[in-house]
């Protein structure tokens, strides 16, 4: 490999139709249904150290999303396996973002008909994404209630993930036209669902509450609902009203992509006393902790 090649491999490496490359030379075709119709699921995976995270959890939902959308792919979970590892071990970072995404693929001409697309396989892996920046790390996102509405779960099932991001992201220009950074959505009912790529927990009088409908159900906010009983603390999974949210001691989110971040200003208030809360950093701090835990972690193969 020269050093082109070298330096190409390290921004991230993507592996498509059999074959890996440098993220940059990867394409989706135009007229792949991923693409046009954004018929297509994924899942967000992460190496901490050299080691993946919850691994097979993420490969578990993955297959649970494919069968949901009614795909398929002909790759066990040990190829998969085989080809996420592949990807991080060709970039060398230790800390990195993996995306492996199946997509409905390319219909034939004349034709609409989903059954008759093969399903298509696209893995990439990149330097560790943080959804926070440094000082947002420290202080705390600026939070807004969006007024657009999470997409009904009724009209698409939110436990499969996708990337219809259109209510999502019109939800991030309320937030930016109000100096804030992020947004949780409601449901009509108003009661609250997730952010633009995070769940999100309510602490009040030492409780823990995080919405149970119209949201991605992701293993970030699995692992704290275990770190919760872990110290026994209630963690509540129920409708979570808009009130709530507003009158919460501490809130914070969940994430693949960096983790546990304190919310320190919500609807134009500081959130307590406006710095990150005490248990909201607790709950970080032993998330992070998890990554040294052997069960939770599958080393990747270097070859230095």
């Amino acid at each position: 490999m020269n050093a082109i090649d070298e330096l190409a491999a390290v921004k991230g490496v993507a592996y498509m139709d059999g074959r890996y490359m440098p993220l940059a030379e990867a394409a989706v075709p135009i007229v792949d249904r991923g693409f046009l119709r954004s018929d297509v699921t994924y899942d967000a995976l992460h190496v901490w150290k050299g080691r993946f995270f919850r691994l097979q959890d993420h490969i578990d939902r993955f297959r649970a999303s494919i069968a949901g959308l009614r795909m398929s792919l002909p790759h066990t979970d040990e190829e998969l396996r085989g080809i996420l590892m592949e990807c991080v071990r060709r970039t060398r970072q230790r800390d990195a973002f993996v995306m492996v995404i199946c997509s409905r693929g390319v219909q034939p001409p004349g034709t609409r008909d989903p059954r008759l697309c093969r399903n298509r396989l696209y893995v990439y892996a990149q330097p560790f994404l943080w959804i926070a920046n440094e000082e947002q790390r420290r202080d705390g996102f600026r939070m807004i209630l969006s007024k657009t509405q999470r997409i009904p779960p009724e009209s698409l099932d939110q436990r499969i993930k996708n990337f219809h991001w259109l209510d999502l992201t019109m939800s991030l220009f309320e937030a930016y036209d109000r100096d804030a950074a992020v947004t949780v959505l409601p449901l009509a009912d108003g009661t609250v669902t997730e952010g633009p790529g995070f769940n999100i927990f309510v602490v009040k009088d030492g409780a823990l509450a995080t919405p149970n409908r119209g949201l991605f159900e992701g293993i970030t906010r699995r692992t704290v609902m275990e770190i919760a009983a872990d110290l026994q603390l209630r963690c509540e999974v129920r409708p979570v009203r808009a009130e709530e949210v507003a009158a919460a001691d501490e809130i914070f989110t969940s994430t693949t992509a960096g983790g546990i971040t304190p919310v320190t200003w919500y609807e134009g208030r500081p959130v307590g006393d406006g710095k990150p809360g005490k248990l909201t950093m607790r709950i970080h701090d032993l998330y992070w902790q998890r990554h040294e835990y052997d069960a939770f972690c599958t080393p990747v193969a270097y070859h230095d």
